[in-house]
């Protein structure tokens, strides 16, 4: 076994650990609105985890702190715009849920890509490459030293990539972070999102503030 498929299971396991941690605390004497949510692939923290002040770019060039994650909810995705396969998957099964929630619901949500490949993901390449999705995502990168605490903060793990290899990828989670419209993280959407499942039960979490 290679150290990079060693790296790749110790995130799957790493990942897979605390969402199971997680969804067994809500297991416990849960409601049916609890099991329908974690049907949904929606695992909900027992209580409210902070977010650290972190400063990054959004895809305009424009600087976003992590503080500014208030007033609406908030999905953030640890993805990279060379991602070969998850990342756009990802990106246009999201897309895909503006068509199947109502629009009050999508107005009070906002999509966030948070790059795991900052070498690359300029503001520039990050807003074409979110524009191909046409949805309004925001698009985040910084130093790669903010972007790994804010993965560890939110528990959403990725492995930095060797940057000095021609074409390389980076090894990351498909899971999302829920941020509330008080800048807390609320919960995780685990991977593979099942879209119709999600739809359906996301309104009822993020339809009010």
């Amino acid at each position: 076994m290679t150290r990079k498929h060693i790296a790749i299971f110790a995130l799957i396991a790493a990942a897979a650990l605390v969402l199971g941690l997680i969804a067994s605390q809500a297991l416990r004497g849960k409601s049916n609105d609890a099991a329908a949510l974690l049907d949904a692939g929606l695992v909900m923290l027992p209580q409210p985890r902070q977010v650290p002040a972190l400063d990054f770019l959004d895809q305009d060039s424009q600087a976003f702190s992590t503080g500014q994650l208030k007033d609406q909810w908030s999905l953030l995705f640890f993805g990279y715009t060379f991602c070969p396969d998850i990342c756009p998957a990802t990106l246009a099964q999201l897309r895909q849920l503006r068509t199947q929630i109502p629009e009050e619901t999508w107005n009070n949500l906002r999509i966030v890509l948070v790059s795991v490949d900052p070498a690359r993901d300029t503001p520039e390449q990050m807003k074409k490459y979110l524009g191909y999705f046409n949805a309004g995502f925001m698009g985040l990168s910084g130093e790669p030293d903010t972007i790994q605490k804010l993965s560890s903060a939110v528990s959403i793990p990725f492995i930095p990539a060797d940057t000095s290899k021609e074409n390389y990828t980076v090894d990351h989670s498909g899971n999302l972070a829920i941020i509330g419209p008080d800048g807390t993280q609320r919960g995780f959407i685990r991977a593979p999102i099942n879209i119709d499942k999600l739809a359906a039960q996301l309104p009822g979490l993020v339809g009010g503030k």
